[in-house]
């Protein structure tokens, strides 16, 4: 891998494996590569891999070594180092193509006007900007299921709302920068509302509850809001090319 990996603490009972502090769909292969083959050859001490845009962190149980002052976090450290230094980039699944259809409706895209109005757009524009193009899935975070997706057209880009909301409806989709998002249920937040899917990004009662997951390629196709009350009631359609 042709990336400076730094190893440090963080806390008495993680290490960081930092990657740099940029953002690329390249740097975001690399991490999951990592992720997966820690995730393939876990530990037993390991209690969580946490992956995000240039970093991994490996949360451990320091219990057992209890009281040997700095001999946790060093064998610890050379655990992980043994994994990462296996690690290769055909260890990252597949991309998957994911279509979510979003209902680009007045009543649901509450912030689109403003941004017309910040970038000079019309609505149409601004809905033709967001479906043009396919979005890369970075990392979950934030909320079980909310995906950090870019990169969107500049002229669509657009900063977070200075005051967050203290309810933003789930399914709404939303910008922030350069980023794009969906939330998977009703819950506080600050993202530029554009849209709404009626698609569940979060379901418990699956068998694998988070629908998007890093790497994922997404592309956002607009329906109205007829079709959107429609799919609401059927939760059947194929999201997957």
């Amino acid at each position: 891998m042709n990336v400076e990996l730094i190893f440090h603490p963080l806390g008495d009972q993680a290490v960081l494996i930092s990657f740099g502090n940029s953002i690329s769909q390249e740097l975001s292969r690399t991490v999951y590569s990592i992720y997966h083959a820690l995730r393939k050859n876990t530990d037993p001490s390991w209690l969580d891999i946490i992956p995000a845009y240039a970093s991994v962190t490996v949360v451990f149980d320091a219990k057992p070594l209890a009281g040997q002052s700095g001999l946790t976090y060093e064998v610890q450290l050379k655990k992980i180092k043994a994994v990462v230094e296996l690690a290769t980039e055909t260890q990252i699944k597949e991309n998957r193509k994911v279509n979510i259809p979003v209902c680009y409706h007045p009543d649901f895209a509450i912030d689109s006007a403003n941004i017309c109005k910040r970038m000079k757009l019309t609505e149409e524009e601004l809905i033709a900007l967001h479906t043009e193009k396919s979005y890369f899935v970075y990392m979950i975070g934030f909320l079980p299921g909310f995906a950090y997706m870019g990169s969107v057209d500049s002229h669509i880009a657009t900063p977070r709302l200075d005051k967050p909301r203290t309810l933003v409806p789930k399914g709404s989709v939303g910008i922030a920068g350069f980023q794009t998002g969906i939330y998977p249920f009703d819950s506080p937040g600050g993202w530029n509302i554009i849209g709404r899917t009626p698609l569940n990004i979060f379901d418990l009662e699956k068998e694998e509850p988070v629908l998007l997951q890093p790497g994922d390629e997404v592309h956002f196709y607009a329906i109205d809001k007829r079709t959107f009350n429609e799919l609401i009631r059927q939760q059947t359609f194929s999201i997957q090319e």
